[in-house]
């Protein structure tokens, strides 16, 4: 079981904000600033313990990998549309509007690229509505 990701950025005020905005509608914000001023933790609680995520800025050029991706969970497929619209608000580059997936029949995700092309992802695996069963 994972604890948290981390990814490196190159210029931490322009990726705070990014992250600030875009995870938002999914329930986590920046909750503690670190190592001078050149790291920040999201979560959805303060304190460490809350620690999901995190971003620190690196002293060497960042080369994000295109086979790597965070997916951060949404709770429903309208937090997937918000988080989308979030990310392009903030700077960040359309890789993948809201919408289904193939993945399996309730897959609802949008991609985005972070300003240092992270490919981000968030998912809603809820079904529209509930199965019936015969």
């Amino acid at each position: 079981m994972l604890d948290h990701a981390s990814l490196g950025v190159t210029d931490i005020a322009r990726s705070r904000h990014f992250y600030d905005v875009a995870l938002r509608p999914l329930g986590l914000v920046r909750i503690v600033n670190f190592r001078n001023g050149k790291g920040a933790d999201y979560g959805d609680a303060p304190g460490s313990i809350g620690v999901q995520f995190t971003i620190t800025e690196e002293a060497e050029p960042v080369v994000p990998s295109r086979g790597t991706h965070l997916c951060f969970r949404a709770p429903d497929r309208a937090a997937v549309a918000a988080f989308h619209a979030a990310a392009i608000s903030a700077g960040g580059r359309d890789d993948g509007k809201p919408g289904p997936r193939s993945y399996h029949s309730a897959y609802y995700a949008a991609f985005v690229l972070d300003p240092d092309g992270h490919r981000i992802e968030a998912v809603c695996h809820a079904p529209e509505a509930p199965a019936t069963e015969s």
